[in-house]
């Protein structure tokens, strides 16, 4: 069996050798039965009357064994016989016995959690934290706390109050180093009832700080780090704050004298550690110098921790250890330590001129990636430091043949242009690159047209020049280049003063690398130690819910078990009111952390919320008919720069594959049009309609992946009757979560609506939602913001949210598309990010404007997007 041979069939032998009082050999025989119980559920009923029978055995250790084991069988017909022996093992005389029983219980939960409850058994858990021995205190805590993290379970189970944060504290020496560290996880959920036992509590926990136990240690430092939070502003607060400080720094040095993953570890947990103290280990930089064989990820992580601890004490030690990391054969580590060396110039203003020192020496080995490197590094410090150390950009502009890199020679242009004034060549220079402006990357480019401007400021005599690259610029492809060089050369035309719009930089600050937010700093304190500390990332996203798996009873499936604490665990201390935590609570152990909220990418700035304008507008008849309409950033047309062809549709621009809008009807409607295979494609939210793109004559249905649904829809549709089940129009795995079911309702798209439901299958609650159509041959778009129209504005984790969007519809809105006229492409905004999908509109739509839905697609040739200056500013 352990060798991995299949001896499931001896079950039945096995279980004749249960009723033998060698306890070796029992201990073989349960095992055998845990590790088939599963297989073999009938027969395990037949060991039952051995274990009732062994849990009443007078030695201690076989009724352990018998209750470990009943509760280690995963057989849901097999938890009604161990609640008998459990009972009574809970309450054994024997110490051993009941710390067992304890882990028993959570088992039991997870496999009957009602029946658990109804039983008494969370009760007598609560009861057990009063046991006066360590040990069964420890697995008391130990198994609420995994009832506790249990998605099913909805209530508190493990509530600390005054009496009960004594008797943890009390076991917390006793107990063995797993056992401790339940302990501290459970003494840092709770909310002291005053700075007197806020002290009280780090006195007890700081001797923790010695243990062998890496894991314990920094179980410790959470429970002392958020009770120095409690201690605020009171008085003698400094003083507690400025000894737990001290006696920090030694086991955290001790944590990196271990394996190299277990160095990464620690490294990871003492970066955030510094950001809520940024004065633990400030004596202690030294010992984060890196050695020759320290793997790659271990010095990158001791080079962000130098950083943090770097002061004017240790600069220059720090520096000398940079220069030495920069000839190493990494070239990845070299460039993070040159990365470092104009850290610490900005940081520290005294010690920039040993850093410019150090740099320039660098560059004159005039090895490629560390005089690339350099440059970009030099470039903040002139920023940081304007004026100040341009004797040495002479040095700079000599290396320009090494530089290959798009950063390094966007650094250089920067610094050319900033100080153009001050060297003599600077139109040579930028000749340089104005000669191969094709062949440079978009950031060079982009570098170049400003350097050039800056440099005609100071240099009038550089005015061929600029002219070539705003010529260059403004025939473009890029719409950034173009449009900048667009803008340039208007100002330059208008007699505007331009020197005020192309100004000097303004000069840069410090700001730490790596920096957490607020929030996410603070459940990260609260998780020192575990896997969402090492990879500094919210708690939800690294550890998700267990996925639930329907076992047991009816009642016990998908409930949601709400447990009543004992009188004792739920009472507070004769009624005191608890301190204000100083972070935010942790209402959900799911739930990330709050943080800043995030731009989301809304389609270059794409005015979801914005209702739709009335069909019959004027300006809604001279809107652009491109992609970039449905973006809300189409630039006007223009006779001066020659005509660019766009995608018609938000499909082409997606990657799809699809024709230009130039081609005829015929050529649309005859060649099959090929949906890409990649994974990576933007579309991948359109997965499961079939061949959606395919010839508009062959597919009467837009959704071939369910034969005949789409006809039903529209059918039912046309004849005002909605259909009983919405069909989903964007998959959960496609969606990022977010699952979209809806259609197309009314007689007509006079009176129509489209009808949505949203279900949210993420962890974390959606909201701030809005809706974009793309054009279609209809002009379909919406008559209403969608948060207007919604139930409600957050749709919670597993919810569902229902909105009727009512449409509009005109022949100033009507354009002919590369998508054939039945499907109407839609995108869809919330707090998760942009989602799109396709909706087919009903057959009686179509045929109100005197179409079908096979009609063949209408190529027209696309609008072009260029202009020239005057088209630009219209």
């Amino acid at each position: 069996m352990t060798v991995g041979k299949d001896v499931s069939g001896l079950f039945a032998d096995v279980l004749k050798c249960m009723q033998t009082d060698d306890l070796e050999l029992k201990k073989l025989v349960y095992l055998y039965l845990m590790n088939y119980a599963k297989t073999q559920p009938e027969l395990v009923i037949l060991a039952v009357n051995s274990f009732v029978k062994d849990a009443d055995d007078p030695n201690p250790l076989i009724r352990a064994l018998a209750v470990r084991t009943m509760g280690c069988l995963r057989a849901d017909r097999i938890v009604d016989y161990l609640m008998e022996p459990l009972r009574k093992t809970l309450k054994d005389t024997d110490p051993y016995v009941r710390k067992t029983a304890a882990i028993c219980v959570a088992k039991m939960y997870d496999l009957k959690p009602q029946s658990t409850i109804d039983n008494g058994f969370v009760a007598s858990l609560q009861d057990l934290l009063s046991d006066p021995n360590p040990m069964v205190v420890a697995n008391a805590v130990a198994a609420l706390r995994e009832i506790q993290d249990n998605p099913r379970t909805k209530s508190p189970v493990l509530v600390v109050n005054t009496v009960v944060l004594h008797k943890l504290l009390a076991a917390l020496n006793e107990c063995t180093e797993w056992g401790q560290i339940f302990i501290l996880e459970s003494l840092a959920d709770y909310a002291p009832n005053d700075v007197h036992e806020a002290r009280n509590v780090i006195e007890r926990v700081m001797p923790r700080l010695s243990h062998a136990n890496g894991s314990v240690v920094l179980a410790a430092i959470r429970v002392l780090l958020t009770y120095l939070d409690y201690l605020g502003n009171a008085e003698g607060a400094d003083q507690v704050a400025a000894m737990v400080v001290k006696k920090m720094s030694p086991p955290l040095v001790t944590l990196l004298a271990s394996t190299p993953e277990m160095t990464y570890v620690a490294l990871r947990n003492i970066s955030i550690i510094l950001q809520r103290r940024p004065d633990v280990l400030a004596n202690e930089i030294r010992v984060f110098f890196c050695k020759y064989n320290d793997p790659p990820y271990v010095k990158l992580e001791k080079l962000d921790v130098m950083m943090r601890l770097t002061s004017e004490r240790n600069v220059d030690a720090v520096l000398t250890e940079l220069k030495e990391y920069a000839n190493e054969v990494d070239v990845e580590f070299v460039r993070t330590a040159i990365r470092a060396m104009g850290t610490c110039a900005i940081k520290i203003e005294a010690a920039a001129e040993r850093c410019v020192g150090a740099l320039l020496d660098l560059i004159k080995t005039r090895v490629a990636h560390v005089v690339q490197e350099s440059m970009v590094v030099l470039k903040d410090i002139f920023r940081r430091y304007p004026g100040r150390y341009e004797g040495i950009i002479p040095i700079l502009c000599e290396h320009l043949d090494v530089l290959d890199e798009e950063e390094a020679r966007a650094a250089l242009l920067w610094i050319v242009g900033e100080h153009a004034d001050r060297i003599a060549n600077a139109g040579d220079l930028l000749q340089v690159f104005v000669d191969g402006f094709a062949d440079e990357h978009v950031a060079v480019q982009l570098q170049l047209l400003t350097a050039a401007i800056k440099c005609f400021l100071r240099r009038p005599e550089t005015q061929p020049l600029v002219q070539q690259v705003l010529q260059l610029a403004t025939a473009s492809d890029l719409p950034d280049l173009r449009d900048r060089a667009f803008v340039y050369w208007r100002l330059l035309s208008s007699g505007a003063a331009v020197r005020d719009v192309v100004a000097a930089c303004p000069p840069i600050e410090y700001e730490p690398a790596h920096q957490l937010s607020p929030g996410l700093l603070s459940e990260l304190v609260r998780h020192l130690g575990t896997l969402a500390a090492v990879k500094q990332q919210p708690v939800a996203t690294v550890v998700p819910a267990k996925e639930l798996i329907a076992r047991g009873d009816d009642e016990d499936e998908d409930d949601e078990v709400q447990i009543t604490p004992s009188a004792s665990a739920a009472s507070g201390p004769n009624g005191a009111a608890s301190l204000p935590s100083p972070v935010p609570a942790r209402a959900n152990v799911g739930a990330p952390a709050p943080a800043a909220p995030a731009s989301i990418p809304n389609l270059l700035d794409l005015d979801f919320d914005a209702p739709a304008p009335a069909p019959t507008s004027a300006s809604a008849a001279a809107a652009p008919t491109s992609l970039l309409d449905l973006l809300g950033s189409s630039p006007p047309k223009s006779a001066s720069v020659s005509a660019v062809p766009v995608n018609d549709d938000l499909m082409g621009v997606l990657g799809l594959g699809m024709p230009s809008s130039s081609s005829s009807a015929t050529a649309s409607s005859s060649a099959p049009r090929a949906i890409p295979t990649s994974t990576s494609s933007p579309l991948d939210a359109l997965a499961g309609l079939g061949d959606l793109l395919g010839p508009s004559t062959s597919a009467p249905s837009p959704m071939s992946g369910a034969p005949g649904l789409a006809t039903a829809v529209a059918a039912a549709a046309a004849s005002g009757t909605p259909p009983s089940t919405k069909p989903v129009l964007l998959a959960r795995d496609a969606g990022k979560g977010l699952e979209i079911r809806g259609l197309f309702t009314g007689p007509n798209p006079a009176s129509g609506a489209l009808e949505l439901d949203f279900a949210n299958h993420t962890s974390s609650p959606l909201s701030d939602f809005a809706i974009q159509f793309n054009k279609s041959t209809l002009g379909l778009n919406p008559a209403a913001a969608l948060s207007s129209v919604m139930g409600t504005a957050t749709v919670a984790p597993g919810a569902t949210a229902s909105a009727r969007l009512p449409v509009v519809s005109g022949v100033a809105g009507m354009t002919q598309t590369t998508v054939p006229p039945e499907m109407v492409q839609v995108a869809v905004k919330t707090t998760a990010g942009i989602v799109y999908f396709v909706a087919s509109v009903p057959a009686g739509w179509m045929a109100a404007i005197g179409g079908g839905a096979g009609s063949p697609t209408v190529g027209n040739a696309g609008p072009s997007v260029g202009g020239g200056l005057d088209g630009l500013l219209l």
